[in-house]
């Protein structure tokens, strides 16, 4: 990716203007919003660097979300010597000195505090903790991001939580203890991807928006191969180091990167902090001094925009205008049916029979291209179009890898790979989409309830996972229909593709108007 520090066609535009003017050196009458887009709507360096320290919450993000997976996996067992147990043995119905682990009893949480022969609650009962958290944080502590803390601030506390919370995990006395911090670091879980997409795509211009919200798509694969690294270069020691692996490094990084990053200009001119504001935009700003002294000496004059800090107050205006309401059920909607799929393939694909460090690599690795398809493709293709199409593809390879793939294994397989592929796209575009379907004054809040019906749909992926040890097709088969039919919702969306972001809710609610 190209990443001049100043972009030719704002330069010339600023050339142009700055000749027309002569000495006068007045520009025209321009909304805040144009201002800001005038000022941020290139891509230099500063706003490159932003973008990678805001970007590395949501590897943080995927490494505490999926750690589970290796802390709580059933470890492999085997029969001692001169007893009557065979591999095909159910383990509970043998005396204790019958069998043994094959690695130490200390390597995950299943081994260590014998919970072989508990039942399906207990041992789902820590990821469900976590998801469950999840819906909590979303509806608590995310809103938050519209109002007294701020994108930045939001960000930074929520991934503090989730990690100090990872951390006191390592120390757990028992299933209970265990299962309790994996719900409080799930409620600190909760707003990191929305928040973190939200001040990514804030601070540039329309022109790379969709760009920019894909690299956080990147770094969240890097987090989830990650962890299959370090949980398989600690395949011999204990549960209690991965949880020491990858949150003291992740609290340094919050704690030295902090004062580096901006908040978003947008949020701080919602909330009548103009000087804060200005300060930012000559932070990150893409044009020439003498063009961003002229933009900033008019943006005092703007009044436009009301400071509001009631969160029910938002939360109630969301539910009582039509449009609004309109756009937040069907974006959970469409949320709920790609996080069952998209989540669901990632937790599941152990059910494929492949070692469960090379299920994650695998999963990990077609993420990538996924990813890349995002960024590319992102600001050529429509949005509907695009999510659509992903939606239907997805559920009907997730379907035929059930159908088709039963006793043919790389068929199987192949299928898998290519839904959530699909998934995966649909999931990029969704989280850019929703994102731009709401104004800035409710932006964190309406795009963290959206989100919290993918946290939703993960809740039953276990469920779902644990039922298609015995049949495929409750599983796989389930995630294939549960994005198939809610891409549907897509009709009750408007496109939003190379559209301006509005402030206010009464701003967008004129600017639909129009366009009706």
């Amino acid at each position: 990716m190209a990443l001049p520090n100043i972009s030719e066609n704002l330069t010339e535009t600023h050339s142009a203007e700055q000749k027309s003017l002569g000495t006068k050196q007045v520009l025209p009458s321009l909304s805040l919003d144009e201002t800001i887009e005038q000022i941020i709507g290139g891509f230099g360096w500063s706003q490159f660097l932003q973008t990678l320290f805001v970007s590395v919450p949501t590897l943080i993000d995927a490494q505490q979300t999926f750690i589970s997976i290796f802390a709580d996996a059933h470890p492999k067992w085997h029969c001692n010597l001169n007893t009557t147990c065979s591999p095909k043995s159910n383990i509970c119905l043998l005396p204790k000195s019958a069998w043994s682990w094959v690695d130490s009893s200390h390597k995950t949480i299943i081994s260590e505090w014998g919970l072989e022969c508990a039942s399906s609650f207990i041992m789902g009962l820590p990821a469900s903790s976590f998801f469950i958290g999840c819906l909590i944080g979303g509806f608590t502590l995310a809103i938050f991001g519209d109002f007294w803390l701020g994108r930045k601030k939001l960000l930074y506390l929520s991934c503090l939580i989730m990690c100090l919370a990872s951390l006191l995990t390592a120390f757990s006395v028992n299933i209970w203890m265990y299962s309790a911090l994996r719900l409080i670091s799930g409620i600190g879980r909760a707003p990191i991807i929305s928040c973190s997409l939200i001040l990514l795509t804030e601070r540039v211009g329309k022109r790379w928006r969709g760009q920019i919200g894909s690299i956080g798509f990147f770094s969240y694969t890097v987090g989830l191969m990650s962890s299959s690294a370090i949980a398989y270069l600690n395949r011999g020691s204990s549960w209690r180091k991965l949880y020491l692996y990858t949150s003291i490094p992740s609290i340094s990084f919050c704690i030295m990167t902090y004062f580096f990053v901006y908040e978003s200009p947008r949020w701080l001119f919602m909330q009548g902090r103009d000087k804060e504001a200005v300060d930012v935009l000559k932070g990150i700003a893409s044009i020439p001094v003498k063009s961003l002294d002229l933009y900033i000496s008019n943006i005092p004059l703007r009044k436009e925009i009301s400071k509001v800090n009631n969160p029910y107050k938002v939360m109630k205006d969301l539910c009582k205008r039509g449009w609004a309401l309109k756009r937040i059920l069907a974006s959970m909607a469409l949320g709920l049916g790609i996080g069952v799929a998209f989540f669901g393939m990632l937790v599941g694909a152990g059910n494929l029979g492949f070692n469960i460090y090379l299920s994650v690599v695998f999963n990990a690795s077609t993420l990538m291209p996924s990813n890349l398809l995002s960024l590319v493709f992102i600001e050529r293709w429509n949005r509907r179009g695009s999510l659509f199409v992903s939606c239907i593809a997805s559920g009907i390879f997730s379907i035929l890898c059930v159908v088709l793939g039963r006793g043919r294994e790389g068929i199987q397989i192949g299928l898998e790979l290519a839904s959530l592929f699909c998934s995966c796209f649909a999931y990029n575009v969704w989280l850019i989409y929703t994102t731009e379907l709401f104004p800035v004054s409710v932006r964190s809040s309406a795009t963290s309830l959206a989100r919290q019906a993918v946290v939703l749909g993960t809740v039953f992926d276990p469920l779902l996972t644990s039922a298609g040890r015995r049949n495929e097709f409750l599983s796989f088969g389930t995630f294939g229909l549960a994005i198939f039919l809610c891409g549907f919702f897509l009709i009750f969306l408007p496109e939003t593709k190379g559209k301006a972001l509005c402030n206010t809710m009464d701003e967008q609610e004129q600017k639909d108007s129009i366009i009706v």
